[in-house]
């Protein structure tokens, strides 16, 4: 169960968008600092530990590159949702240990609203509105990659022979 509050967005966020491609020279650190500044310049400032990360369809699309989620990461979003994603970040989302939820509902969901998250269960309590959303549920081979903190992770912790 995840829980936390709602940074809200519409449809056709791209990865130009969430990393910005002048930046990716940058520590991903520094580079955090401009993640969304082209929608909202004060998405890094109001980004906190926890937050959930809500948008509408074709979330991620663009370029392939992995500063996008490692920013987010990095900011320290716990889920993210949307109607639907581009395949390559839905991807990059999970290889860095984030979970990637499909919601048909996003569009009920406010910036701020605080939701609880039940990845087992499909399901999307908004504590704020008193409503609840059906999601995707994860499966368990990609939930262990995200309970590992990534694939990276996942990887080495059930490689064969000694660590």
């Amino acid at each position: 169960m995840l829980e936390g509050t709602a940074l809200k967005y519409g449809d056709n966020i791209n990865t130009d968008i969430i990393s910005p491609p002048q930046y990716m020279e940058l520590s991903i650190a520094e580079a955090a600092q401009y993640s969304m500044s082209a929608v909202d310049p004060d998405f890094y400032r109001k980004a906190k530990r926890g937050d959930i990360f809500v948008a509408g369809g074709n979330l991620g699309s663009g370029s392939s590159r992995e500063t996008s989620p490692l920013t987010f990461k990095y900011l320290g979003i716990s889920v993210v949702i949307a109607k639907s994603f581009a395949r390559i970040f839905y991807r990059n989302l999970i290889n860095v240990g984030i979970p990637a939820i499909e919601c048909k509902d996003t569009n009920r969901i406010r910036e701020g609203d605080q939701l609880q998250v039940d990845i087992d269960q499909g399901c999307i309590k908004n504590l704020t509105r008193n409503e609840q959303y059906k999601c995707q549920k994860l499966p368990e081979h990609i939930m262990k990659i995200v309970e590992a903190g990534g694939l990276f992770n996942y990887l080495f912790e059930n490689a064969p022979g000694d660590k």
